[in-house]
């Protein structure tokens, strides 16, 4: 259900950004992070986002200021909407597991819950 209702689309929306930055060689980093969202995006649930922010500071400042905080705040929101539902309570919570790694990619590690 996860995947019909947009993980799937968000998945290859990610993938396909990772791509275009790798292309451009330059923004390997950001494209290193598009595939940690789509990894995450596509297959959530079982999973933890583990943040290291001491571990690229500089370019998770960066990331913060230009775009993180929107991502942050869009899959905050998101997920806020879902949780109003019944149904859609185990989305929400994926949805605010996204957001921890929209604000703070660099140097964060998807793990699987024990």
């Amino acid at each position: 259900m996860w995947l019909l209702l947009g993980g799937l689309t968000s998945a290859l929306f990610w993938f396909v950004f990772g791509i275009i930055f790798y292309i451009t060689i330059i923004g390997i980093p950001i494209g290193k992070q598009c595939f940690k969202f789509a990894e995450l995006t596509l297959s959530p649930f079982g999973k933890e986002v583990r943040t290291k922010f001491d571990k690229h500071p500089i370019a998770n400042i960066i990331w913060i200021i230009v775009i993180g905080v929107w991502f942050y705040l869009a899959n905050i929101g998101y997920g806020l909407l879902l949780m109003i539902t019944i149904i859609g309570i185990p989305f929400g919570l994926q949805y605010f597991k996204l957001a921890k790694l929209a604000l703070i990619p660099f140097g964060a590690k998807i793990v699987y819950s024990k």
